[in-house]
C-alpha cells in the first residue's frame, strides 16, 4: 500500500510539473508574440535614432526614411525590383527567375519594413533620389524573437563608403530597442563579398539553423547560409549553438 501511495504521489507531482511547464511555454509564446506585434506596429523606428537618419562620410551624403510593404508607391516598387535585379541576378544565376518571383511577393507584404536611403539634395541636385534600401521583418526563429534582414541593397556608386556597415549597425540598434534576441539574415554562398562583409567586418556567425550546420550533406546542396548575431544567452545558445 505504501509503495502504491508513493507512486500515486509521484504521478501527481509529475502531472503538476508538466502543467507548470506547459503554462510556462504558453506564457513565453504569448510574450514573444506580443514583442513581435509591438515591434511590427511601430510606424517608424528611426524616430528613436535621429543621429542615424543622416550619413555624411567618405564623400557621401544621404538621409533615411521608414516605409512598409503595404504602403509602397508604384515607382518605389519598381525601383526595388530593378535594384534587386541589378544586384542579385548574377549572384543567383539560373535560380534568379524563380527567386525574383518570391522577392516580388515579399517586397509588398504587410509585414515588410523598410529603411530607404536617399541622396541629400545639393546645389546641383534639387531632388533626393533613392540609392538603396533595407527590407526587414520582426519574426520568430526557433521561438526566439528576431529581426530578420531580408534585403540590404545599395546602388554601386554608394557602395564601399561605409554605408552598408552603418545601416547594419542601425538595424542592430533597432533589434535591441525592440527586445529582439538576434539579427538574422540569409546570404548566398556565391556572394563572397557579402559573406566577408558580414562575417569579418560585422562578426556574424553561421547560425545553428543554417543548412550547413543542421546537416552538412544537405548544406552542400543548398546555395545559401543563414547568419546571425545574438544579443542574449538564450538566443546565443539556440541560434548560434553556443552556451
Amino acid at each position: 500500500m505504501e509503495s502504491r501511495g508513493v507512486a500515486r504521489h509521484s504521478n501527481n507531482v509529475s502531472s503538476r510539473e508538466k502543467k507548470t511547464k506547459r503554462r510556462e511555454i504558453l506564457e513565453k509564446k504569448k510574450a514573444n508574440d506580443e514583442l513581435i506585434k509591438a515591434a511590427s506596429s511601430e510606424k517608424s523606428h528611426l524616430v528613436y535614432f535621429q543621429p542615424f537618419c543622416h550619413y555624411n562620410r567618405n564623400g557621401l551624403s544621404v538621409f533615411l526614411e521608414s516605409g512598409s510593404g503595404d504602403k509602397l508607391s508604384s515607382s518605389v516598387k519598381e525601383y526595388i525590383r530593378n535594384l534587386l535585379k541589378v544586384n542579385m541576378e548574377v549572384v543567383f544565376g539560373p535560380e534568379w527567375s524563380a527567386e525574383e518571383k518570391v522577392k516580388c511577393r515579399d517586397i509588398v507584404s504587410s509585414e515588410a519594413r523598410y529603411i530607404f536611403v536617399h541622396e541629400t539634395p545639393n546645389a546641383s541636385v534639387d531632388k533626393s533620389p533613392l540609392v538603396g534600401f533595407v527590407h526587414f521583418r520582426f519574426t520568430l526563429e526557433e521561438e526566439i524573437p528576431v529581426l530578420y534582414v531580408y534585403e540590404i541593397q545599395l546602388e554601386s556608386h554608394v557602395q564601399g563608403k561605409g554605408l552598408g556597415k552603418f545601416l547594419m549597425q542601425l538595424i542592430e540598434l533597432i533589434a535591441r530597442k525592440s527586445c529582439m534576441g538576434a539579427v538574422v539574415l540569409t546570404v548566398q554562398k556565391a556572394n563572397a563579398v557579402a559573406i566577408n562583409f558580414y562575417r569579418s567586418k560585422l562578426r556574424y556567425t553561421i547560425s545553428s539553423i543554417s543548412p550547413s550546420r543542421v546537416d552538412p550533406l544537405m548544406g552542400i546542396e543548398k546555395s545559401y547560409e543563414i547568419l546571425c548575431k545574438a544579443f542574449d544567452h538564450e538566443a546565443k545558445a539556440i541560434l548560434e549553438g553556443s552556451g
